[in-house]
């Protein structure tokens, strides 16, 4: 007959692929989730906008930003990386990104916030670009399954422009 070796490896076999299936299966039900997150950053203040002694130039803003990001939670997410990032276009680059702030919200109950805070990572530009710019500032996520594909989406606010003179 048969070992009690080849009949462990055949329950091994047997439990993982059943526990394979049921990755696939949950992974595969997140396509029938339609998130609907809503976000409203807005700039309050320009803190400080000057001229680095290296030619760089630096602004500090303060931020008020506001979320809704519950519908992006499934039975399947373990987590959700959010920033909000100014996106701006240059002679050099046709976009450029500068991350100002960023959350990790680890369950539904947090996805929901409100927040005023001045930007937490510093918003420099290489040059003297940054005189009169225009920028979008950009809510960006990336939701962390348990099982699966990791995605990203992102809500743009446009209609932003910083001073033409330092301060």
């Amino acid at each position: 007959m048969h070992s009690s070796v080849l009949r462990f490896n055949a329950l091994v076999t047997f439990a993982v692929a059943i526990l394979a299936l049921i990755c696939a299966l949950a992974s595969f039900s997140d396509y029938f989730n339609n998130p609907s997150p809503t976000a409203d950053v807005k700039v309050l203040s320009i803190n400080w906008f000057h001229k680095q002694p290296n030619g760089n130039e630096e602004v500090r803003i303060t931020l008020n930003i506001s979320a809704d990001l519950r519908s992006l939670f499934t039975w399947n997410t373990k987590q959700v990386f959010g920033f909000v990032a100014a996106e701006y276009e240059t002679p050099q680059n046709a976009l450029n990104q500068v991350s100002l702030w960023d959350i990790i919200i680890p369950s539904k109950e947090d996805a929901k916030f409100l927040v005023q805070i001045t930007n937490k990572y510093r918003f420099i530009d290489q040059g003297s670009n940054l005189r009169s710019k225009e920028f979008n500032l950009t809510l960006h996520w990336h939701v962390m399954p348990k099982v699966g594909k990791m995605w990203a989406d992102k809500i743009v606010m446009t209609g932003y422009r910083l001073p033409d003179r330092y301060r």
